[in-house]
Order: structure tokens, then C-alpha cells, then sequence
């Protein structure tokens, strides 16, 4: 079920991939971006922790913390994801507990419809943007390639300001849209 503005964000405690405990309660009093990725070898997830890291100091000025989480196990993050040593706790979540929590979708339709794009622009740019940065379009053995990803925009009282499900891979919520 879908999450809505306005609704506390469901809590949660976790491990992130260095073992230090995270507590969405302990984030109260700032804003929390929770970003759920497809899984640790998904080029175009992994491009968009490129771009996190890119403003990862300009969040913070602005009282911005970053959270994400990958249907992935912590393996597969080291493997994958924390050679751009991300400034930002990664979450492996292989049994998608926090992905249930918060609503996040799988769906073989919209995935299937976006792979049908690949030689689209929008597409096309994403793709050549996570190669240059040493990803390529590969399928996580085991892991979910239908999951779809999604940001939530959490406030500084725990609520939702945002709740972004996207419809494709390689879509997340815009970070103009965050407004903060």
C-alpha cells in the first residue's frame, strides 16, 4: 500500500553495511531523504548515488540526511555500490522488510515497458552516463529486477513531505523537487 503526505514515516532500525545501527527516530528534528534502489549492481541505481554523492554537501548545509536502501545483500553493496564510498549509510535489505513497509513496488509490467525503451534518449543518457562512471547494464544474480524505485522526503517531524513511486528504473524523484 502506498505511503501519502502527510503520514508519519513508518520507523524502522538497521544495520548499515559497516554495521553501525540506524534509527530512522534518531533523524527527528532534520529532513531525511530514504532513497530504495533496485540492488547493488543496478547501473542506473548506482549512477544515482553518483549524483547523491555529487550534492551530498549541499544537502547537509541544508539539514538534509540521505538513507538508502538496496533489495540487495550487504555483500553485494561492498561489492558494488560503496567503491564511490558514499558519504551516507547503505541499507541492504534482501528481504525487502523496509521495501513492504513503505509500499515500494515490483511490478514485471512497467519493467518490462521500460527495458522496451532502451534505445530512448532519456533512457540512452542515463545508460552512457552510468558506463562512464564504470557501471554496465547487468542482472544481479537472485535479485528482483522488477522492483521499481522510490524517494520519500521525510520532515523533521517524521512525516511524509514527499512520496515519490517511480515508474521505471532509473527514475527517482527530481532533486528540485525537494524544495529545502
Amino acid at each position: 500500500m502506498r505511503l501519502n503526505p502527510g503520514a508519519l514515516a513508518p520507523p524502522f532500525e538497521t544495520e548499515d553495511t559497516l554495521g553501525r545501527k540506524v534509527d530512522l527516530a534518531a533523524y527527528r528534528g532534520q529532513h531525511v531523504l530514504l532513497s530504495f534502489f533496485r540492488n547493488g549492481a543496478c547501473a542506473l541505481c548506482n549512477l544515482r548515488v553518483h549524483h547523491l554523492i555529487q550534492k551530498v554537501d549541499d544537502f547537509r548545509q541544508r539539514g538534509l540526511a540521505v538513507l538508502a536502501v538496496f533489495e540487495s545483500p550487504r555483500e553485494s553493496l561492498m561489492q558494488h555500490v560503496t567503491r564511490q564510498n558514499p558519504p551516507f549509510p547503505l541499507l541492504a535489505d534482501p528481504l525487502a522488510r523496509l521495501y513492504d513497509l513503505y509500499g515500494v513496488e515490483s511490478s514485471q509490467e512497467k519493467v518490462a515497458a521500460a527495458v522496451a525503451q532502451v534505445d530512448q534518449p532519456w533512457l540512452q543518457s542515463l545508460v552512457l552516463e552510468a558506463q562512464s562512471i564504470g557501471y554496465k547494464l547487468v542482472q544481479e544474480p537472485g535479485s528482483n529486477f522488477f522492483r521499481l524505485p522510490a524517494d520519500f522526503l521525510i520532515g523533521p517531524d517524521g512525516r511524509l513531505v514527499t512520496a515519490y513511486y517511480s515508474d521505471a528504473p532509473g527514475r527517482h524523484l527530481p532533486f528540485e523537487a525537494l524544495g529545502i
